[in-house]
């Protein structure tokens, strides 16, 4: 059995809540400042793994009423099942499960769906099983119990960080946009270099690039072919 979150909202996470490491880490970012208004958190389709009942329970009633799509499952099989079914947005991972580790779940996880984004949720924290995790892409690590606004903050920066809850030709346009400046940046090119590459105007490059503006299929296939890239590589890293 773990230990259920906290309803009085104290926060005893290891990571203050912004432990996630890499690109998509918040903590990159910079912390987040408490005088913001908050960011509508727009409803995500979420799957979590814990072998606690009291916990699943609890987990699936805020959330859902929350407006999330919420899922639970008991083992790491009903689990990898769940996620097969229907691809979620987030997933909640428990590490301590009695005779199953949560770490096997999260290898698998990474073999089937290296992006996804994947919340550690644990009763029994430590460094040691914090860096293991982060060494696999864990978006956050965060410790039972814990409060509903620091699941909320997270949840919301995991949505900030991948495009989650977004229309489908939102995600298109800011996915499209970062493998162009993926590519532009690893062949050491300026803007002004791709475009006398591909013939296509610094400022439509720039608005492009930051997710402003989705490309013409004539002007992808142009910087595609300038970057010797593959569109239908940049299409399926967005989901299409």
């Amino acid at each position: 059995m773990t230990p259920t979150p906290s309803h009085e909202g104290r926060p005893l996470n290891t990571s203050g809540g912004t432990a996630a490491s890499g690109p998509a880490s918040p903590a990159a970012a910079g912390d987040v400042d408490a005088t913001e208004a908050p960011v509508e958190l727009l409803p995500l389709s979420i799957v979590a793994l814990d072998d606690d009942e009291d916990f699943r329970q609890y987990i699936r009633t805020v959330l859902e009423a929350e407006g999330h799509d919420v899922r639970t499952a008991a083992d790491g099989t009903e689990f990898l099942a769940a996620c097969e079914a229907r691809l979620p947005d987030v997933v909640l991972l428990d590490m301590n499960m009695g005779r199953q580790s949560g770490s096997e779940v999260l290898a698998e996880l990474r073999r089937r769906w290296p992006r996804l984004c994947v919340i550690v949720v644990t009763g029994y924290p430590s460094l040691a099983t914090m860096r293991e995790t982060f060494k696999q892409d864990v978006f956050d690590y965060l410790a039972k119990p814990f409060s509903l606004d620091e699941l909320r903050r997270t949840l919301r920066q995991a949505a900030t960080a991948f495009g989650l809850g977004q229309r489908p030709q939102d995600r298109l346009r800011l996915e499209l946009g970062r493998q162009i400046r993926m590519a532009r940046t690893q062949q050491r090119w300026t803007l002004r270099d791709l475009s006398e590459a591909c013939g296509i105007s610094v400022s439509q490059l720039s608005s492009i690039e930051r997710g402003a503006h989705l490309p013409s299929l004539e002007s992808l296939v142009a910087i595609a072919s300038a970057l010797s890239g593959t569109p239908s590589d940049w299409l399926r890293s967005a989901g299409f």
